[in-house]
C-alpha cells in the first residue's frame, strides 16, 4: 500500500554506516524525513552504479517496506541478510513479512524464529510461537468471499470505503483536475480526498463524484464514518484546520475530525476531536451499532505497539470519554489499524503482527460484553493476500461489502474490491439437553450445570428448569467441552461433549445416579452400579482383574448387608451355538460365585446359573443359521451379568 496515511508509527533501524558519497547522504536525509519516494530513486541510482553498503540496503528495504512494496523490500533485505546475517531483531520481522508477500512461508518462518530468539518478550514473537499452525487455521477460514474489482479504481490509491445510506464514500489520490496539484513526497501521489459513488443492491457502484467539498483540504482526508441519521461524519485528516500543525520533528501527523450537515446538506463545523494530540496520531474512526462508542487507531503514549486500537465513549451531549486501549489480545507490538464494527457487534481490523499471509491481513473477533476479547481470527483468502489487505466493511444483512488491497492485478497502488460473503465467519454452537434420574427417568429440575473447557477451566454456569432442561449458548464449533452436573443426593458427573462443525446445537442428555440407592428383593445390583458385563477371556471362565473390580462392588454391598442373598445370572449373545453358549455362561456364573466365596461370602447366600442366549433383551437371535445382522452394540446388550437380590 503506497498511501501511508494508513500507517501510524514507524521504527527506523540505525546501523553503523560506511563512508558514503554525498548522494547517499542526501538520500539518508530524505529517508529520515519520510520522503521515501525521493530516497528510493536516489538509492536505486546508486545501487545500479554499484555503490552498496549495509545501511543503504537496509534503508532501501525499509523504504519499500513502509510503502508496502514488500516484494521489492524483500529483494534488498535478502541481499543484506546474505551479506551480513547478524541484524537487529526488527529486521528479521520485516524480512519475514516480505517473504510472505512472495509466499516463501518456509523461509519467512525461519526469519520469525530468528526474530523470536533475538526479540525476547516481543508480543509478535509470542504470537508466532503460539500459532505455528497459522497457515492451517487460515486455510480453514478461506474460500468464504467472492471478490471482484469494485469498478471505481484509478491508477492512484483508492481505499478506505464507508457506507453512507445508499452511497459508498472512499479516499482517493486520483487527479482531481485542480490547477494546483500537491504531490506528497512520501508516496509520490496527490494528497487524498473523499469521493463517493452510488451503491446498487447487487453491490455495484455508480459514477464517482467528489464528496463533501467542505471536508476536503489541501492535505490528506480519508476513512470517514457516518452516524445512522447521516448528519454527523467523523474522518481522518492531517493535522490541519486553519493552519498546519506539527510534532516536535516538524512532521504533520493525523487527527480525527468531526463535521455536521446543515439544512442544505452542506458539511459544516469541522472540528478536531478532543483526544487528538500534536505529538501522536489518531485515525480511522469506526462506530458501534448504537453509535455510542467510537473505535479508532492511534500511536498515543501508553500503547503496546506501533499503532493500537482504542475505543472511546460518545456521550449523549456529544462529548467524549477517555480513550481505552483494547488490550493485548487485540494489540501487539506491530500495527493494528482500520477498525470496523458490524451490526452483529463483530470487530474487523487489520494487523501486520497477528499471524497472516503477509503485509497487513484482515482479522476479526466478537466484541464481548465484559470487554475481554478472546479469539482473534484471520478471515482467510480470498479476502487476505500476500500483500496489504485492509479497510474491510460489510453489510451483515446483504452479506455484501468492500475491502482495500494493493494485491497483484490491481489498477492502482491501492484498490477497492467488492465482495459477497458466502459463509459466515463466526459459527455459533450450543450444548443443550435434559437431566434425569438414571433409575426412575424422572427429570431433575434445579440441577447445577457447569460448562468447562478441555482444560477444565470454568466457562459458564446455569441450572436446569422445571423440565430438567439446560443449555449453554454462543460456543465454538468443533470444540471439546465438559458438562459437570451437581445435585444433592446424586453423584456428581462430568460428561465430555464435542460441538458440531456447523451452526447448530449439540444435544447432551445426562442421567444421574443417586448416591444412596434403595434396593429390595427382585432388584438387580448390576443395574445399580452400571455393571453390564463381567469380562472373561475368550472361551474361559476365570475372573480377570478388570472383572474383579466390578465384582468388588457386589462384594462390598453383600458385606454391608450380611443377610442379603444373590442369584448370579450370566448371559451371552447368540453367536456360537446355543448349547455352547449355555455351557459357557454356566461356567462363568459358577466362576463368579466362586470368586465371591473366596472373598468370604457364605455359599448359602449365593445361587447362580448360566442362561446362554436363551434370554436375549432384543431381537438379535442367530438360530437356526448361527448368523445375525445386528450391530456389535446390539450384541453387547445381550452379553450381561445380573446379580438379582433374592432375600434381604
Amino acid at each position: 500500500m503506497k498511501n501511508k496515511i494508513i500507517y501510524l508509527a514507524f521504527l527506523v533501524i540505525t546501523l553503523t554506516s560506511y563512508s558514503q558519497s554525498g548522494k547517499e547522504s542526501r538520500a539518508n536525509k530524505d529517508y529520515d524525513k519520510y520522503a521515501y519516494i525521493d530516497a528510493i530513486k536516489t538509492y536505486e541510482r546508486l545501487y545500479e552504479k554499484g555503490y552498496k553498503s549495509d545501511e543503504m540496503l537496509l534503508n532501501l528495504g525499509n523504504a519499500y517496506y513502509f510503502n508496502a512494496d514488500l516484494e521489492k523490500a524483500g529483494k534488498y533485505y535478502g541481499e543484506l541478510y546474505a551479506s551480513n546475517p547478524e541484524q537487529e531483531p526488527e529486521f528479521y520481522y520485516r524480512y519475514s513479512q516480505s517473504l510472505r508477500a512472495v509466499k516463501d512461508y518456509a523461509k519467512a518462518d525461519e526469519m520469525m524464529n530468528k526474530f523470536n530468539a533475538k526479540s525476547g518478550n516481543d508480543a509478535r514473537a509470542q504470537l508466532f510461537d503460539k500459532n505455528r499452525n497459522y497457515l492451517a487455521e487460515i486455510k480453514k477460514n478461506s474460500g468464504r468471499y467472492k471478490i471482484e474489482n469494485a469498478g471505481i479504481n484509478s491508477k492512484y490509491s483508492d481505499y478506505g470505503p464507508s457506507f453512507m445510506d445508499k452511497k459508498v464514500v472512499f479516499s482517493s489520490a486520483r487527479d482531481t483536475g485542480n490547477f494546483s496539484k500537491r504531490i506528497h513526497t512520501w508516496t509520490g501521489e496527490y494528497f487524498t480526498n473523499l469521493y463517493s459513488a452510488d451503491l446498487a443492491e447487487d453491490g455495484s457502484l455508480g459514477e464517482v463524484q467528489k464528496f463533501g467539498n467542505k471536508l476536503n483540504s489541501k492535505y490528506h482526508e480519508a476513512t470517514p464514518v457516518f452516524s445512522k441519521d447521516g448528519k454527523t461524519v467523523y474522518f481522518t485528516r492531517n493535522n490541519y484546520l486553519d493552519k498546519r500543525g506539527y510534532d516536535a520533528s516538524k512532521v504533520t501527523l493525523l487527527k480525527i475530525y468531526k463535521a455536521t450537515v446543515d439544512e442544505k446538506g452542506k458539511w459544516i463545523n469541522v472540528t478536531p476531536l478532543p483526544f487528538n494530540g500534536d505529538s501522536y496520531q489518531t485515525a480511522h474512526p469506526a462506530l458501534s451499532p448504537d453509535g455510542k462508542t467510537m473505535y479508532f487507531a492511534s500511536d498515543m503514549p501508553g500503547g503496546f505497539g506501533k499503532s493500537d486500537l482504542y475505543k472511546v465513549t460518545i456521550n449523549d451531549d456529544g462529548s467524549f470519554g477517555t480513550p481505552v486501549n483494547l488490550g493485548k489480545t487485540i494489540n501487539t507490538q506491530g500495527r493494528e489499524t482500520y477498525p470496523f464494527v458490524t451490526n452483529q457487534n463483530e470487530l474487523y481490523f487489520s494487523s501486520d503482527a497477528h499471524p497472516g499471509l503477509g503485509g497487513l491481513d484482515i482479522f476479526a473477533t466478537q466484541i464481548p460484553e465484559d470487554g475481554n476479547f478472546k479469539k482473534i481470527v484471520n478471515i482467510g483468502e480470498e479476502a487476505n493476500s500476500p500483500k496489504d489487505d485492509f479497510a474491510f466493511i460489510i453489510n451483515t444483512d446483504t452479506k455484501r461489502g468492500f475491502l482495500s488491497s494493493n494485491r497483484d492485478g490491481g489498477e492502482g497502488n491501492d484498490d477497492i474490491y467488492k465482495f459477497l460473503e458466502t459463509r459466515e465467519l463466526f459459527i455459533e454452537q450450543a450444548i443443550f439437553g435434559v437431566v434425569t434420574d438414571a433409575t426412575s427417568k424422572e427429570v431433575l429440575p434445579n440441577t447445577k450445570m457447569t460448562l468447562l473447557d478441555e482444560k477444565f477451566n470454568k466457562l459458564a454456569e446455569t441450572t436446569t428448569d422445571s423440565k430438567g432442561y439446560y443449555e449453554f449458548l454462543k460456543l465454538e464449533p468443533n470444540t471439546k467441552y465438559y458438562v459437570r452436573v451437581e445435585k444433592p443426593e446424586y453423584n456428581t458427573k462430568e460428561v465430555p461433549a464435542i460441538t458440531g462443525k456447523q451452526e447448530g446445537k449439540t444435544e447432551v442428555n445426562i442421567e444421574l445416579e443417586k448416591t444412596v440407592k434403595p434396593v429390595q428383593p427382585g432388584d438387580d445390583l448390576a443395574k445399580a452400579f452400571g455393571i453390564k458385563i463381567i469380562y472373561f477371556d475368550l472361551d474361559k471362565s476365570n475372573i480377570r482383574p478388570d472383572a474383579a473390580l466390578e465384582l468388588a462392588k457386589i462384594l462390598d454391598v453383600m458385606e454391608q448387608y450380611p443377610t442379603m442373598k444373590i442369584d448370579v445370572r450370566s448371559h451371552t449373545d447368540c453367536r456360537q451355538t446355543a448349547k455352547y453358549n449355555m455351557a459357557l455362561s454356566d461356567r462363568r456364573a459358577k466362576s463368579t460365585m466362586a470368586w465371591l466365596v473366596s472373598k468370604g461370602i457364605a455359599k448359602d447366600r449365593l445361587t447362580g446359573k448360566g442362561y446362554g442366549e436363551s434370554r436375549l433383551v432384543n431381537d438379535c437371535g442367530c438360530e437356526p443359521t448361527n448368523e445375525s445382522s445386528c450391530t456389535e452394540e446390539q450384541h453387547q446388550a445381550n452379553r450381561r451379568s445380573e446379580f438379582i437380590i433374592t432375600a434381604l
